[in-house]
């Protein structure tokens, strides 16, 4: 008997090492929570950065705010309250501006960052949602329209955030865009086309669709997009069912296809470490790129339900997580430090 309590006891030593061990090698440490009390149920969109400045920027969509972290302390410092539905942002860290893209209003609103007091506004349609931005001529690009504005098509809006005014409108042939991202070494735009299951390529100085690459049957309703212009690889986060898809940049074949966390909204790839940070809900799920060809899965971090909008922030070596509050669960902005890559 004292030699069965004995091998009891050193198997639950053995296996509370190995758990151990395994939580070492995370690739994702949470380090810090900020609890959101006065937040009530509903999801939040995506972040933006003021890395100099030491602020990060959440918008709570539901909640009609964009709250201001100092990433220092991770306090929450600022809330700006006159939105209805933002949903991205843009910081222009030279102006000290903040854009807001805010689907209820049909507007990107523009703020002074030293008094968070509005400075402007730029009509778009409503549907307003995911917009990105070119650091080499200062435009942002907006998508609006679509069906949340009850229109056949959606449009991207590209504004130029030096003047504050509307360069060019380009329209697209569906009701449902989502992210984009940008090949910096020409003119090309990768978007995600939900409404048509497919990854778009525009030529953005020309405006127009230059290739569609349809994504089924691997993935549907494509909703985040990454890219490393190194290896010629696009990463996409699809709905339907919940799939990291990995592309040739080049000509949209897709290379892999690997299961993930359903209902992914935010995704960030980490050119440094060689990993892909995917943000659904319930879970963030970590891949590992061994090379172009080759990915494995090295991590599924338990969150909470819809939380699923994130930002990597390499500068840091830190990503934040934005989780909504639900029944029980408080709203609260999380922290993470990034584990080293492994040799």
């Amino acid at each position: 008997m004292n030699w069965f309590r004995a091998m009891i006891v050193f198997m639950a030593a053995l296996i509370l090492s190995i758990t151990a061990s395994a939580q070492g090698k995370a690739p994702l440490q949470l380090s810090h929570s900020t609890p959101l009390p006065e937040l009530h149920d509903g999801d939040f969109d995506h972040f933006a950065v003021d890395v100099e400045g030491k602020r990060l920027f959440s918008a709570a969509e539901e909640n009609s705010k964009v709250l201001v972290f100092d990433l220092r302390t991770n306090k929450l410092i600022s809330t700006i309250n006159d939105l209805k539905a933002p949903h991205s942002m843009v910081y222009r860290a030279d102006l000290k501006k903040l854009f807001v893209a805010d689907g209820d209003l049909g507007e990107v609103k523009i703020y002074n960052t030293d008094n968070y007091v509005p400075a402007g506004s730029i009509k778009v349609r409503e549907g307003a949602d995911s917009s990105a931005f070119d650091p080499t001529t200062k435009y942002m690009y907006v998508v609006n329209g679509g069906k949340d504005a009850k229109l056949p098509n959606a449009y991207i809006t590209v504004i130029d955030t030096s003047t504050g005014k509307t360069v060019k409108d380009i329209k697209m042939d569906s009701d449902d865009v989502e992210a984009m991202t940008f090949d910096n070494s020409g003119p090309r735009l990768f978007a995600d086309v939900r409404g048509n299951h497919s990854v778009e390529v525009l030529d953005r100085e020309k405006g127009v669709v230059i290739a569609k690459w349809p994504l089924t049957p691997a993935g549907a309703k494509p909703v985040t997009i990454a890219f490393d212009r190194a290896n010629h690889r696009l990463f996409v986060g699809t709905r339907e069912p919940g799939q990291l898809l990995v592309l040739d940049s080049n000509s949209g074949k897709i290379i892999t296809s690997l299961p993930a966390a359903a209902m992914v909204d935010d995704m960030a790839f980490d050119s440094h470490r060689k990993r892909i940070y995917f943000a659904g809900t319930q879970f963030i799920d970590v891949f590992a790129q061994k090379d172009a060809h080759h990915y494995e899965q090295v991590g599924h971090i338990p969150t909470s339900f819809r939380a699923k909008t994130a930002i990597l922030v390499p500068e840091l070596n830190r990503l934040y997580l934005a989780v909504p509050h639900h029944e029980k669960q408080a709203a609260e902005l999380r922290v993470y430090d990034l584990a080293p890559r492994e040799k």
